[in-house]
């Protein structure tokens, strides 16, 4: 069969970034698949309600197993680089200062630690550690209550908003590009802006049967004397706030119930399904994980002029194809391990109207790209 998929040259990239008439997405649909021969696996929890698996009218369960959001945060910190020049990055490698910490090892904080006084060894430490956090790690990125608090860094990024909300992208391309790539919203800042995500990642499963789990913890207090156990109730009820002896690991404990939820246990003398400590889904159906492009979102920002637009919306392709493309690790959390299906990922650009069509897009072309476009901006990252 001849191969008519299209290749991802610079050209057709190019047109993707800066042509109004060009495709509206592109599209990967990945099959993943438990490690775990029994096909259980564990999906994220959310107050109130546990898993979040819809029934569709069909009966078919369908279960969110890591949501936008996770996948971005998982996502972001791919640009991360352990190197030192700043000609092997693709975007500004920022370190905010969060706070000093004593280092343990000084001959002051020997001191302090002899003496018990924590305070003395915060004071005197001599050689205090500076603990940061990457701008990249931050869950709401440039608008992150972590930059609100950082005035050196607020001094560069508060005008960059006000400039997006007038319609100029470039400077927070130039600071936080991936706060466009990954989405935006100035909440806490005086702007308020908005900015949707241009790549939007999720990973569900289909056909899953929700799984129940049940614990008991028993304790050592039946090994106890009465001389002993009545000592320890003593010592427990001439606390001020009157400890319970669970508090202490002195008390059976079965994990059975979903502790503090607004449904009963018991439901006609049986185990309430919606009250039980869950176990993870059951899957008979398929895992996919879901990538696009939002090109539409993309040509939709702007420079201060036309060179400058378009510098923009290439650099922030070739880092949302970076993103797209990149095989990230698949431990997503304890009882969530997966693997990648097979080798065959299909990548398709969306037309305005008509079929998708399918399209090759290497790894090393994307890469070119994406570092071809970030040579506009190294001049303009903060020092």
């Amino acid at each position: 069969m001849r191969d008519v998929s299209l290749a991802a040259t610079d050209t057709v990239l190019d047109g993707w970034a800066t042509h109004a008439d060009g495709p509206v997405a592109l599209r990967l649909k990945q099959k993943l698949l438990p490690v775990e021969e029994s096909g259980i696996i564990f999906p994220p929890t959310y107050a109130d309600i546990g898993y979040n698996i819809d029934m569709l009218s069909d009966g078919t369960r369908v279960a969110t197993i890591d949501s936008v959001g996770s996948q971005a945060n998982r996502l972001e910190p791919i640009f991360k680089s352990d190197s030192n020049k700043a000609d092997d990055w693709l975007v500004p490698q920022i370190q905010i200062a969060i706070r000093k910490e004593a280092c343990g090892e000084c001959e002051a904080c020997k001191q302090a630690e002899a003496g018990g006084s924590k305070k003395a060894k915060k004071n005197g430490c001599s050689q205090p550690r500076e603990v940061t956090r990457s701008l990249l790690d931050l869950a709401h990125r440039a608008a992150d209550a972590v930059v609100q608090a950082s005035p050196e860094l607020l001094k560069v990024l508060g005008p960059a908003f006000k400039a997006l909300q007038r319609g100029d992208a470039g400077p927070l391309c130039a600071i936080a590009p991936t706060s466009l790539v990954f989405g935006v919203w100035d909440s806490r800042g005086g702007t308020g802006e908005k900015r949707p995500r241009l790549v939007r990642s999720i990973i569900r499963a289909w056909d899953v049967e929700p799984l129940h789990a049940a614990a008991q913890f028993n304790s050592i207090w039946k090994l106890l004397d009465e001389e002993q156990q009545e000592a320890l109730r003593t010592e427990a009820e001439a606390k001020a706030k009157k400890l319970k002896l669970s508090e202490k690991g002195l008390a059976d404990a079965p994990g059975v119930f979903r502790p503090k939820l607004k449904v009963k246990n018991f439901v006609n003398d049986s185990p309430n399904p919606e009250a039980r400590v869950l176990g993870g889904v059951l899957v008979r159906g398929r895992i996919e994980r879901e990538v696009t492009i939002n090109l539409v979102a993309l040509r939709g920002l702007r420079g201060e002029n036309q060179q400058e637009t378009d510098a923009n919306r290439n650099y922030l392709l070739g880092l949302s194809l970076i993103a797209a493309t990149a095989e990230i690790e698949l431990f997503l959390r304890e009882g969530c391990l997966l693997r990648y299906a097979n080798n065959c990922d299909q990548w398709y650009q969306v037309p305005r109207r008509g079929e998708p069509a399918p399209m090759s897009l290497g790894l090393d072309p994307v890469k070119d790209y994406a570092r071809s476009a970030a040579a506009h901006f190294r001049s303009k990252w903060p020092k």
